[in-house]
């Protein structure tokens, strides 16, 4: 099955955010058409073989890279071949999270649970197969046939989540996996695809995407976004690209996430909804829906930010408003006190009332 078309064009990012000098790559990368597309992408990367993409030492086990994490980030690539492509069921963003087309990500947002995962180092990986990631969702959602009722994920469409680990956004500059999925889905009359991302790229607004991607832009306050959520687009650009996106045939929600408490939030969040209602187009807010999810931290990626950004743990890192809470991995997380977020919750979620009334609450939790 070929989805990808040749002539797509990528994006050129700024030499800051990804510009690879090395590739680590699995053998079989060179078998598919679209490992050789991204290798001729940057003919002048070493190219470093290795047996699997999640095994890599010299990467993932050195704690001596964390300090490195933004030089590492924009230096280095991984290939892979994509083992698994069963679906998980969600629930929450999705009806299931589709196998992921990529690991990983170039920006470094200093809360995100990628890089628990993966160690001291946290580089795109980008998964060759993407003829067989598409497929195996095609062919997933041909098998449920029509959505039996409507739920708070979608009324109509089962939705497959696409970028649980990393930003699709990003990684259409990388390779043409995003055009490939954006375009399965035009061919799925019973399913949606859904991504969340933090960076406004104008490249995606040619997909044609015919009402059948579900595109969610994270947005928080921008103060606090300029400490957490590094190398990304601004807020306001962000909020400023939904018009556009929704002109361009996507379907179009907003993430609300993570929602980090501190003192002086509430004039924040107020500011936030006030521009996104004054910025919105009336066609936009009539299909505008929303989740909202309050931050939870982990305390060994709270380890490896003291490394390299320090000045976010100061907002992330509360045990004076936080509790632990042990992940279904074995990880110890802090989340805020139960109690208390609840309190903080319907707090916002009054102040959302008041300001964007229009916009649906998907779920909050």
């Amino acid at each position: 099955m070929v989805l990808g078309s040749p002539h797509i064009h990528l994006m050129a990012l700024p030499r800051s955010l990804i510009e690879p000098k090395r590739i680590y790559l699995e053998p079989a990368v060179r078998e598919y058409e679209r490992g050789r597309e991204v290798l001729a992408r940057f003919p002048d990367a070493e190219l470093i073989e290795v047996a699997s993409h999640w095994k890599i030492p010299e990467l993932f086990a050195d704690k001596e890279l964390a300090a490195d994490w933004l030089r590492l980030k924009r230096e280095v690539l991984v290939l892979g071949v994509k083992k698994g492509l069963s679906m998980r069921p969600n629930g929450r963003s999705a009806d299931f999270i589709a196998p992921s087309s990529s690991n990983g990500c170039a920006m470094a947002c200093s809360y995100c649970y990628v890089p628990r995962r993966k160690g001291y180092a946290n580089p795109v990986t980008v998964f060759v197969n993407i003829d067989e990631i598409a497929a195996a969702i095609t062919r997933h959602a041909r098998r449920l046939g029509a959505k039996p009722e409507p739920n708070s994920i979608d009324p109509v469409d089962w939705v497959y989540d696409l970028g649980e680990n990393g930003d699709l956004s990003l990684d259409a500059a990388v390779s043409n996996n995003v055009w490939d999925l954006v375009a399965a889905f035009r061919g799925i009359s019973n399913a949606k695809g859904s991504f969340a991302t933090k960076l406004v790229n104008r490249d995606l607004l040619a997909y044609e995407p015919q009402g059948r991607t579900r595109i969610r832009f994270s947005l928080m306050p921008e103060a606090v976004a300029k400490v957490v959520d590094v190398r990304t687009s601004p807020v306001s650009e962000r909020i400023a690209a939904i018009n556009d996106f929704v002109e361009a045939g996507y379907e179009v929600h907003a993430n609300f996430s993570p929602v980090i408490v501190h003192e002086g939030w509430e004039p924040e969040w107020r500011a936030l909804f006030a521009e996104i209602d004054d910025t919105l187009s009336d066609a936009v807010k009539e299909q505008l829906a929303a989740e909202v999810i309050m931050l939870t931290h982990n305390e060994e990626l709270h380890e490896v930010n003291l490394a390299w950004h320090p000045k976010a743990e100061d907002l992330l890192w509360r045990p004076d408003l936080q509790e632990p809470k042990w992940s279904q991995s074995g990880m110890r997380n802090l989340r805020y006190k139960v109690s208390w977020k609840s309190k903080w919750l319907d707090q916002l979620l009054s102040w959302r009332e008041a300001l964007i009334p229009y916009c649906q609450v998907r779920y909050a939790f």
